[in-house]
């Protein structure tokens, strides 16, 4: 697609010249004589650049420029004259042209910078695209699932949101804390600063109080120079602060007064450091029993609890599995290039029969293994974890020939199943594998109703 060029100059010869060379540079160019038809243009088509003449018929360059960046900010201009002065080259540089040149001095820089201009338009256009594929990844409606424990948990916050309240997400391991933690970041007035998140567990004690706060030179072996922690780089913005039931006591003592003052000090200074931060804290752990062993300050849990969001189990949001399995399904095909569109009855009947200790964490970890085992168009209960492959009812969901887990049977189709799977389905190679005859693996497969 070619870059849309647009010049403005009521001297037609000039005009024309300049036309004709930056067509020569495969620009596609549209060309006015005044402001209003130049305006007109704009409205009409999607221009990059616009080399623009200051002394017009109807107007004046540097503010037809400031008229241009109001309606359409995204187009670069760059201003051409006869007679430059400083005044006319600061106004249009405040007015936001991309350039102020003089004619005939400066003609051998037009074109290079023509190109530099639609570099720029092109790289704020890309921030743009990602800005929005960020916006869209961390909204609220990202978060997969229709089941009334998890839409009662979006709903509260969206609510709290917008809002500079400090948010404490409980809930199980793998449950989406950080995922939650960023949408509530994303739909809140601090969404255009630094997103900041931390895990209290993955630190030692000095290491995360020099994390959290930051540190100056010489305050501790290894501290070269000075440091600025993550309240600080989160200044206006937003911290999450994972896995907090992990943080020492004394350091809740010190997060205590950040959440009362916005104040804290630097490893190895007397100075107060201020710091305007939202906090967002999760933990998996059992707050009310950690305090009773005095491993939680009551004081903090709190502050931080003014507003509780329980993130539930997947165990209890049944209803959602089909849908996040195939949302992990599309992401791992589209990643390994391959084509597998659609998850089988049975396979999908033992996803939800599943308790998923890991939660959403474990389901993606499955789906990505699946995906990489399949051999199909389809995820089939061979490709899945064998444990998960125990769970197995029959397509009718009735459980009449269910096995017990505990059973020789159960054991034996589940021995069985992996043999298949090793050697791809071979069933000559499985049999002799199992030391059976070729006849007893086809009936014990038709037993067990197992698929290769």
């Amino acid at each position: 697609m070619l870059n849309k060029i647009l010049v403005i100059d009521d001297e037609e010869k000039l005009r024309s010249l300049l036309v004709r060379i930056l067509k020569l540079e495969n620009f596609e160019l549209y060309q006015a004589a005044d402001c209003r038809s130049a305006l007109k243009i704009l409205e009409q088509q999607s221009v990059d650049v616009v080399l623009c003449d200051v002394k017009l018929p109807d107007g004046n360059g540097v503010d037809l420029t400031l008229t241009i960046k109001q309606k359409l900010p995204g187009i670069e201009v760059i201003l051409l004259t006869a007679y430059g002065n400083i005044q006319d080259g600061v106004q249009a540089i405040k007015n936001g042209a991309f350039d102020y040149i003089i004619k005939g001095d400066d003609n051998n820089k037009i074109i290079p910078l023509i190109h530099r201009a639609i570099e720029k338009r092109s790289l704020e256009n890309r921030v743009v695209v990602l800005e929005a594929q960020l916006e869209k990844k961390y909204s609220f409606e990202g978060i997969l699932g229709n089941s009334k424990s998890i839409t009662e948990a979006i709903n509260l916050a969206q609510k709290v949101a917008p809002t500079d309240a400090t948010v404490l997400l409980t809930g199980e391991t793998g449950t989406g804390k950080e995922v939650f933690a960023n949408a509530i970041h994303q739909n809140s007035s601090r969404k255009n600063k630094n997103f900041v998140a931390i895990n209290c567990s993955a630190f030692s004690h000095d290491l995360l109080e020099s994390e959290m706060f930051g540190h100056l030179a010489g305050s501790f072996t290894g501290a070269l120079k000075d440091k600025k922690g993550l309240f600080e780089e989160a200044n206006q913005g937003t911290i999450f602060l994972d896995e907090l039931g992990e943080l020492p006591i004394d350091l809740q003592a010190k997060l205590l007064r950040v959440l009362e003052s916005g104040e804290f000090m630097k490893v190895g200074s007397s100075k107060v450091t201020k710091a305007d931060v939202r906090v967002i804290a999760a933990s998996n752990r059992d707050f009310k029993k950690e305090i009773a062993a005095g491993h939680f300050r009551e004081d903090l849990y709190y502050r931080l609890s003014a507003f509780e969001i329980h993130l539930p189990p997947l165990r209890e949001r049944v209803k959602d599995i089909e849908q996040l399995s195939l949302f992990f399904l599309k992401m791992f095909s589209d990643k390994t290039n391959k084509k597998i569109h659609s998850i089988t009855k049975e396979a999908l009947h033992v996803l939800k029969l599943h308790n998923w200790p890991g939660n959403i964490r474990e389901l993606k970890n499955v789906m990505e293994r699946s995906v990489i085992l399949e051999g199909s168009d389809s995820v089939t209960l061979r490709s899945l974890p064998i444990e998960l492959q125990s769970n197995a009812l029959n397509p009718s969901g009735e459980d009449n020939n269910t096995l017990s887990a505990f059973s020789m049977a159960s054991a034996e189709k589940i021995h069985i199943q992996k043999v298949l799977n090793y050697t791809s389905g071979n069933k000559a190679e499985t049999a002799r594998l199992l030391n059976i005859g070729l006849a007893t693996l086809y009936r014990k497969m038709d037993e067990y109703n197992l698929s290769t």
